[in-house]
């Protein structure tokens, strides 16, 4: 099983549970809300790259410039 369908069977397991035990209200709540959350997780993974880009690239041109 990959990542994303592991999430996937994961969050229809939950939507089931939310079925029985919640109203609709509460079910588009948690739902929007578990978004916001996977949202956030996706923006902090880019974050984390786009830094990791820019101080190895901020490495280099120190490295660069300490030789010339």
């Amino acid at each position: 099983m990959t990542e994303g369908t592991t999430v996937r069977t994961t969050l229809w397991a939950l939507e089931g549970l939310e079925h029985l035990f919640f109203g609709n209200g509460q079910r588009v709540a948690r739902r929007n809300a578990w978004t916001a959350v996977l949202e956030d997780r996706r923006r902090a993974r880019a974050r984390h790259e786009a830094e990791t880009v820019l101080e190895a690239a901020s490495d280099r041109r120190a490295l660069l410039t300490s030789r010339g």
